[in-house]
């Protein structure tokens, strides 16, 4: 199927701005969703849609997704609402998503996150952005909104589990093989966006969880090779 239109959840954040431009440059349409819609890029392949996943109804965030063939779930409270935002927040958009038709939605998760035996591995535990050295909390939000997507939805879906986020420049390149978390598990945020605006193009990444971290190999082929 062609998604043409695509819905951006988290279209102001840090990841979520870097996916909307390369969208566009992949010829998609954009409805950006986000609280501050007076910030989303201005550009005629986007359209800004308020949105909020904590305070709207499941009934009217399915109205304010309508129209778009598939979604990009970006949002994150970064520590401050995990329990709205990152688990319950990401499922009342899942069954929105449904109420509106939308048969295809991709999740940016994290690295690990289905697979709670990895979470206290040495170097994996780092400090996030607000400087809490423990993300186990954020770990159990993305467990359950991951494995919702997973067993309780209908969506064709692909769960993109990044390493730690960096700001580092884009390298354009990654590794889907992933089999151990460390200091290393790092990814530059350009590269998580452009990794996502990919998968939509891509049906072989469809029902499927994807763990990348920075790497060798062009994202696109990389990806080809899932």
């Amino acid at each position: 199927m062609n998604y043409q239109k695509i819905f951006v959840v988290g279209a102001n954040g840090r990841v979520g701005r870097r996916v909307i431009n390369h969208l566009i440059d992949k010829g998609h349409d954009v409805i950006a969703g986000t609280r501050t819609v007076n910030k989303v890029i201005n550009n005629k392949h986007v359209t800004a849609m308020a949105f909020n996943i904590v305070k709207d109804e499941i009934s009217d965030l399915a109205k304010q997704m309508s129209g778009a063939d598939a979604v990009i779930f970006t949002a994150g409270s970064h520590g401050k609402q995990l329990l709205r935002v990152d688990a319950f927040g990401a499922v009342k958009v899942m069954l929105a998503a449904q109420q509106a038709h939308i048969t295809r939605f991709v999740m940016l998760s994290s690295a690990f996150a289905l697979e709670p035996n990895h979470w206290h591995d040495p170097g994996f535990l780092r400090s996030d952005e607000n400087g809490a050295d423990d993300l186990t909390d954020f770990n159990i939000a993305k467990f359950f909104a991951d494995n919702y997507l997973i067993h309780n939805t209908r969506m064709a879906y692909t769960i993109l589990q990044p390493g730690f986020l960096t700001d580092d420049p884009a390298t354009g390149k990654i590794t889907t093989h992933v089999d151990i978390t460390g200091v290393n598990s790092i990814n530059s945020i350009d590269d998580v966006a452009e990794t996502l605006a990919m998968i939509i193009d891509m049906p072989n990444t469809i029902n499927k969880v994807i763990k990348i971290t920075t790497g060798t190999t062009p994202i696109n082929d990389a990806l080809k090779r899932i």
